[in-house]
């Protein structure tokens, strides 16, 4: 004899957080942001053959103010940099950053003075997709995975306090430059 017997048919028991998160990953709106090749591929998805409007992103928008998801596809050069972060800033939270390629999420086989070697550097990332370039039933895989990111994305004070404790995972992990073996001769 549960709480859920008791109820008349058609009441669903959940939490706020859980509806948001269901609702906020259906309505994703994607803010286009090609820089090389990967925009080939990202703009296939949105074609009649992957159609990505299934997924709820209906239309790439072309103002961040607009958008809650900046999909980096290509390489980004140093003078791209503060132009990214720019548009990073004017969208309204909550966004996520979804890094398409191996060159936005590493700098590729760029790896000079000219380009940044990976998003990560100007934006924080959530997902990163790797491929040179991805092919569209990827970029699809990986939104997928942004989706049940999203879903399961506290709100309010919980959110906050995952942000606190994920910055305070970052801040422990030995540096790049520290660690021994293979990376550093």
């Amino acid at each position: 004899m549960g709480l859920e017997e008791r109820l008349p048919g058609g009441i669903l028991l959940s939490t706020v957080e859980k509806v948001a998160g269901y609702v906020r990953k259906g309505s994703l709106w994607p803010a286009t942001f090609g820089l090389a090749c990967c925009a080939i591929e990202m703009m296939a998805t949105a074609g009649p053959r992957f159609d990505i409007s299934r997924f709820g992103m209906e239309r790439f928008s072309a103002t961040p103010r607009q958008a809650d998801l900046m999909i980096v596809a290509g390489r980004v050069s140093q003078k791209m940099a503060p132009v990214l972060r720019q548009i990073y800033d004017q969208m309204a939270e909550p966004k996520w950053v979804l890094a398409m390629g191996v060159c936005a999420s590493s700098g590729g086989m760029f790896n000079n003075y000219a380009v940044v070697q990976g998003v990560d550097h100007v934006v924080p990332v959530d997902i990163y997709l790797p491929g040179c370039p991805p092919r569209p039933e990827m970029l699809l895989h990986a939104i997928l995975k942004l989706h049940d990111k999203i879903q399961q994305m506290p709100l309010g004070v919980n959110r906050e306090e995952a942000i606190r404790e994920a910055e305070q995972a970052a801040l422990a992990v030995t540096p790049t430059i520290e660690l021994k073996g293979l990376l550093r001769p």
